[in-house]
């Protein structure tokens, strides 16, 4: 079956031989087939080492070029071996020639195949030879033909699909392998042709069945139910209405309600708040924790980063340790006894609040009474770590509620297909007083430029980032970028303080520079990626990215909304260095154009693809394999609507489906 599954990324049309003359003319603007007698084979060393072997037929010679080669090759090629090449053809010092062909050894009148040649995905050390041939063999096995037969009655799949029309499994997949000679080659490598959308139909149609089987089983769960009314007098959550130093916006107000509604159900909320950085999830999740405490249950709060869990600890602390609020603050750095002391306080119960990383769900880790779990930026969690959330913490009889938070929004497409579970709550407000951040792209060749700028604007007592980029994935190397640039800024800033921060200084000297940044003791802050989420600082309303062009839309997204958060008009400048690809270009053109969340999660989509996001890639299993969730949008709808119908009168139906395309990966679909 997973051999079945194993479809082509492209094919190779074989099945047209031509003259080397014709080939000479056609092979200029696409790839062409011809064969011929090996005339000469020679080992050359000019400029490097290289194999040239020419080939003849009646017509015409064409010269073959290896820069890699074995002994093997050069065998098989010897002169007077007659061979078939495939490639592109181009002019060379000595005549056309076909650089790196592919080269099969034939005899003058081997017939040629049928079929398109399929190339597939390969790993290293797996030739195309092989895939083929085990394909092959795994096509004509009886128990495939059993385990892809069609098992959904005709008239039914005439109902489910408007225009039925589709092959049937076993027929699809035999054709998406083995093509005919006159097949529609653009429809197959698009994924459009009919063979595909039969794949596609029924990897999807089990995907929303597995979602809708999770949301029912989620309903049929029992978790602890809270009263929607606020406990009059000394109670947590009328305590922190009443210190906060703002009023609740509408959308707030109206995010709180839904998952006020969802806390007093008997079942676990799944609820998704999203809202653009700085929209104020935090208070909602904080009002939603207050809730829970006050009947006398545990929260927890879980961010992916120890910097973010830290913003959230001291933002947290400062509403709520005045209330006689007992926190517990868990992460991985932390020593020996300090841990010990922390988990014995949260399974005494005497911790109300839990805040930190993904030490919360370490097996040492066990709850007193856990009411809700609040997942920050619950995409950087992989797929497993949500699901170990939801499994530990719940006892045998009840299962905790679940608030996850993303400050990147969820294209409708995704939404639908990996969130169908998921109820989701939107603030699309931000709060009065944020006003929106001017985007500016600038050359790194005017760096001195925007240091004279970055200048005046600390002279008027405002402050700024300036933000170094991960290159190559290399901590070591982010490191020096961004001492490199903190000693260059200090030399061109004299008067005013520069501050330093990155991933590898320890917590309590990142918390140290953080609160001088905040005091304003320090002016400027130069920074690695730490600092893309939950720091909040008003009176800094500059950042420079540097070599913007090697961050992601979601990352400058979020670095931009560190800024605007104060009554000084705002301004992100993303510097790059050139040469720009295609891609980067259009990336820090959207940027500029655009802060709206939206667009700018549906350009990551079409970017990245959904396992990235959903932060699948983490869990090495991949998710949708067959389906492209921009190209394929309206298969999704019609998935739904068969899912359904299935479910409510075909039983039996379903868990053959489910088994024969996810076994056991329908649980990641859970999460």
């Amino acid at each position: 079956m997973a051999l079945a599954l194993h479809l082509p990324s492209r094919y190779e049309d074989e099945t047209e031989l031509l003259s080397i003359e014709e080939a000479i003319h056609q092979g200029r603007f696409s790839s062409a087939q011809t064969q011929g007698v090996v005339i000469r084979n020679q080992v050359l060393f000019r400029p490097r080492r290289q194999m040239v072997v020419t080939i003849e037929d009646e017509t015409e010679t064409l010269n073959l070029r290896f820069l890699n080669f074995y002994p093997s090759q050069q065998k098989q090629m010897a002169v007077g071996s007659h061979i078939r090449v495939r490639g592109e053809v181009r002019e060379g010092f000595q005549g056309s020639e076909m650089v790196h062909p592919t080269v099969k050894a034939v005899s003058s009148d081997t017939p040629l195949p049928a079929s398109l040649t399929p190339v597939y995905p390969a790993t290293a050390g797996v030739s195309q030879a092989a895939i083929r041939k085990a394909v092959n063999l795994a096509l004509r096995d009886p128990s495939l033909q059993e385990s892809l037969a069609e098992f959904f009655p005709h008239q039914l799949m005439s109902e489910l699909l408007p225009s039925y029309d589709w092959p049937n499994l076993m027929e699809a997949i035999t054709y998406l392998h083995q093509p005919p000679a006159d097949a529609n080659t653009q429809a197959l490598l698009e994924r459009t042709h009919p063979a595909w959308r039969r794949v596609q139909f029924e990897e999807l149609l089990a995907q929303q069945i597995s979602l809708k089987r999770a949301h029912a089983i989620r309903r049929g769960r029992q978790a602890p139910t809270f009263s929607k009314e606020i406990k009059k007098g000394l109670g947590i959550e009328a305590g922190l209405l009443a210190v906060l130093p703002f009023k609740l916006t509408a959308a707030q107000a109206r995010v709180w309600l839904e998952i006020g509604h969802d806390l007093a159900q008997a079942f676990p909320m799944n609820r998704l708040l999203q809202g653009d950085v700085g929209s104020g999830k935090t208070v909602v999740a904080a009002l939603a924790a207050a809730h829970v405490m006050d009947q006398g249950y545990q929260a927890a709060v879980m961010a992916p980063t120890e910097i973010l869990a830290e913003q959230h600890y001291l933002k947290m602390k400062e509403w709520f340790e005045p209330l006689g609020v007992k926190i517990a603050w868990l992460t991985g750095s932390l020593k020996a006894k300090e841990k010990r002391l922390a988990q014995e306080m949260i399974e005494s119960g005497q911790a109300q609040l839990i805040i930190g990383t993904h030490a919360l769900i370490q097996e040492s880790v066990r709850f007193a009474k856990l009411g809700l779990a609040v997942i920050d930026e619950q995409h950087r969690f992989g797929v497993r770590q949500r699901l170990e959330i939801q499994q530990r913490v719940g006892s045998e009889l009840f299962y905790c509620h679940q608030l996850m938070m993303s400050a990147t929004p969820i294209p409708r497409t995704l939404a639908m297909t990996y969130y169908a579970d998921l109820d989701v709550s939107v603030i699309d407000e931000l709060p009065p007083g944020r006003k929106p951040i001017t985007t500016k792209v600038v050359k790194a060749s005017r760096r001195e430029e925007v240091i004279s700028g970055l200048h005046s604007w600390l002279a008027k007592g405002l402050q700024a980032y300036w933000v170094c980029p991960l290159i190559e994935e290399s901590e070591v190397l982010q490191l020096q970028t961004a001492v490199e640039s903190f000693e260059q800024l200090t030399q061109a800033l004299p008067g005013f303080k520069v501050g330093l921060v990155h991933g590898r200084l320890k917590s309590d000297e990142k918390a140290a520079v953080m609160a001088a940044f905040k005091a304003n003791e320090i002016q400027l802050l130069v920074a690695t990626t730490v600092i893309e989420v939950g720091v909040d600082v008003p009176n800094a309303a500059l950042m420079v990215i540097e070599h913007a062009e090697r961050f992601g839309y979601a990352q400058i997204h979020q670095l931009r909304g560190r800024v605007g958060r104060g009554s000084a008009d705002s301004v992100c400048i993303l510097m790059y260095a050139e040469p720009l690809s295609m891609a980067a270009k259009e990336r820090l053109q959207t940027l500029r154009e655009t802060s709206d969340g939206f667009v700018i999660a549906e350009r990551d989509l079409s970017l990245r693809g959904p396992g990235e996001l959903l932060g699948a890639k983490q869990s090495g299993d991949a998710m949708l394999r067959f389906v492209d969730l921009q190209r394929d949008a309206w298969l999704i709808e019609l998935a739904q609507k068969a899912a359904d119908r299935l479910l409510a009168d075909h039983r039996e139906l379903v868990e053959r489906h489910l088994e024969r395309w996810l076994g056991s990966r329908a649980e990641f679909l859970k999460a």
